[in-house]
Formats: structure tokens, C-alpha cells, sequence
């Protein structure tokens, strides 16, 4: 099974989609599958639901700050890293999915609402929220081996 197949099975039992996206990198990460689950909790649904930035990609971002990202030291040479890595990886993703705003993917569907949870759920989740935990998981492994 792809990482990518192990995302979109994670992301179908129930984990939002920017935890799937982590979790499928969270070993290679050494992050535990636990702080993992809890770290991106809050991202799914464009930021708990209000449809911002797509959980799939803020998924993508954590994964790239815990590959490239400045810590404790101060590193100016790992911050342009991973803001690079960061721009190409919104750049691809919004050429292959049409935005990077769950807003503008899931057009006209308030996933604030109850009815519009259900509507993800019966209609938009396979339809565009699954090619979208996918897609941020593959352009994530070819940043890894540029």
C-alpha cells in the first residue's frame, strides 16, 4: 500500500484530513503517532471547519516545517528552506486541485452547519476531499526527492 493509500484509509475511518496527511509521514518524521493526531486536530475542515486553508495542505506544511524547519537554533538558511519548499508545495497543489482553500473546493458547502457536514460527507469527501489528502501526500514525496 502507497503512503498516499494509507492517507485516504486513515483519512476514511474518521481522522481529518490534515492529520491523514501528517500521520502518513509521522514515522519518518519520529513523531509519534499520538502528538501527530493531536498537532493537526485543529487544521481539519480548512481550521476547525471554517473552511481557510485546506487541512490536506496545512498537513503538508507541518510536514515540511519538521523536515526543513528552524528549531531552537536560530537557522535563517532553514526558514528559506522551508518557506521554498512551502510556496512550490501551495504552488503544485493548487494546479493540480484549483485552490488551496477548502472554501473554493468544496463550493457551496458550509461545513459550519450540520447540513453541509452531511453533504461533505455523503458527496464531497470521496469527490474532492480524498484527491486532495492524495494529492498533498504525493507532491510532498517528490519535494523529498528534489
Amino acid at each position: 500500500m502507497t503512503r498516499g493509500q494509507r492517507a485516504v484509509e486513515r483519512f476514511n475511518s474518521g481522522w481529518n484530513c490534515a492529520q491523514s496527511v501528517l500521520w502518513a509521514f509521522h514515522e519518518d518524521l519520529h513523531l509519534p503517532a499520538e502528538l501527530a493526531a493531536r498537532m493537526a486536530c485543529g487544521f481539519g475542515g480548512g481550521m476547525a471547519r471554517r473552511q481557510e486553508v485546506c487541512g490536506a495542505v496545512t498537513g503538508g506544511v507541518l510536514v515540511l516545517g519538521m523536515r526543513h524547519g528552524q528549531g531552537e537554533k536560530r537557522d535563517s538558511a532553514a526558514v528559506e528552506t522551508t518557506y521554498a519548499k512551502t510556496q512550490e508545495f501551495f504552488r503544485r497543489f493548487e494546479a493540480r486541485c484549483g485552490s488551496c482553500k477548502c472554501r473554493e473546493l468544496l463550493v457551496g458547502c458550509d461545513l459550519m452547519s450540520a447540513e453541509g457536514r452531511q453533504k461533505m460527507k455523503d458527496d464531497l469527501k470521496q469527490r474532492i476531499c480524498v484527491p486532495c489528502v492524495e494529492t498533498a501526500v504525493a507532491i510532498l514525496e517528490s519535494l523529498a526527492n528534489e
